[in-house]
């Protein structure tokens, strides 16, 4: 069988295969509320065939957010829009993880077609916060967090998890990566704090990790965690992959199941490859210095490349994005494309491609 067609097995939760949804924002939420457009979006992907949907960055406090128009997970009527598209997505036999994010010092721009990369506060946006008040590109530098700040966050990334436990996800992903709170804590080119949080490689990753334990402890054993992390920022002095395969070891002790390389982020300005191997490379890295599972992100487009990733065992999944958006069915075509069979939903099953008839010589 095709290893991009293998299920695996991670806790009490079965994916049929390796082809996963990456998480993409699609900035279409009202006050934090996920809506029809949302539940039309990951529902045809759902039908699709792929074995795990990843939602876009879901604030989990207002403040946390990306944009003003982005998802969130700090009230009940949020958690009760979640879960209709959760009941929906998994009654297509696809599990679903909800990613829970902070965005810090990138949080209340606009969203990207609108051509402005900071909403004044008047309309809607919001000061920002971060470890330190280094701002990003040009976007007004964030306050500096107190400790009441660090616990604050925290407590909300727990209270999150419960309530996508309430929504019923099968998965919880923490976002760690571009350039977003808990990765603005991990990199010393924002991370410029003097007290424990700061400094040295152990103060800088302990906040991340306090709220990974967090959330660890927060969410049943019998479900998987995954964490997003940028590998490298792709900037002289900043994280890099060594510091990120440290990393990754103590995530695997705190419980984390999985780790999604992507990378960058941080700056504006950061200079990353163009190729197509650039984070499958990252995530080869980090499966063979932590020893722990891995999820390969990042311009994978065709069936055999991303079945080269796994055979070659440089990660246990892959994420896709943009090509999902071209075809939603991506899955389906890619079983075929390697010979895999893939069951189609009953009611496409009418254009499931057959074998051509071979004629019989008399």
């Amino acid at each position: 069988m095709s290893p991009l067609f293998t299920p695996l097995t991670i806790r009490g939760t079965t994916f049929r295969n390796r082809v996963w949804v990456s998480p993409m924002c699609q900035y279409a939420a009202e006050d934090g509320l996920v809506s029809d457009w949302h539940l039309v979006h990951l529902g045809s992907l759902a039908t699709g065939g792929t074995g795990l949907i990843l939602t876009e960055s879901t604030g989990v406090t207002p403040e946390g957010r990306i944009s003003p128009y982005c998802a969130g997970i700090w009230t009940d009527e949020q958690t009760e829009a979640w879960a209709r598209i959760v009941r929906f997505v998994q009654g297509q036999g696809t599990p679903i993880g909800l990613q829970l994010a902070h965005a810090g010092r990138k949080a209340s721009t606009s969203a990207p077609w609108t051509g402005e990369r900071w909403v004044p506060y008047a309309d809607g946006g919001w000061p920002t916060i971060g470890p330190s008040p280094v701002p990003y590109g040009d976007l007004p530098a964030p306050r500096e967090m107190t400790e009441e700040d660090l616990n604050s966050v925290r407590d909300a990334f727990v209270a999150a998890t419960e309530r996508a436990l309430h929504a019923g996800f099968d998965v919880v992903e923490i976002h760690a990566a571009h350039g977003y709170l808990l990765h603005e804590f991990l990199s010393p080119l924002t991370n410029h704090r003097t007290d424990r949080y700061g400094g040295s490689y152990e103060n800088r990753v302990r906040y991340p990790l306090e709220v990974v334990a967090a959330v660890r402890e927060a969410w049943p054993a019998d479900r998987p965690l995954f964490v997003r992390l940028s590998v490298t920022d792709w900037a002289p002095g900043g994280w890099d992959p060594t510091s990120s395969i440290e990393l990754a070891r103590r995530l695997a002790a705190l419980g984390v199941d999985l780790v999604d390389c992507s990378s960058g982020g941080l700056l504006p300005d950061a200079a990353i490859p163009a190729d197509g191997t650039y984070q499958t490379d990252l995530a080869e890295a980090v499966r063979a210095g932590a020893d722990v599972r891995t999820a390969a992100v990042g311009r994978i487009t065709d069936p055999r490349q991303a079945e080269n990733v796994l055979a070659t065992g440089a990660a246990d999944a892959v994420l896709i994005g943009r090509a999902m958006l071209r075809n939603p069915r991506w899955p389906l075509a890619a079983a075929g494309a390697v010979g895999a069979d893939l069951s189609w939903p009953v009611r496409y099953e009418r254009a499931k491609p057959r074998p051509t008839p071979v004629e019989k010589k008399s």
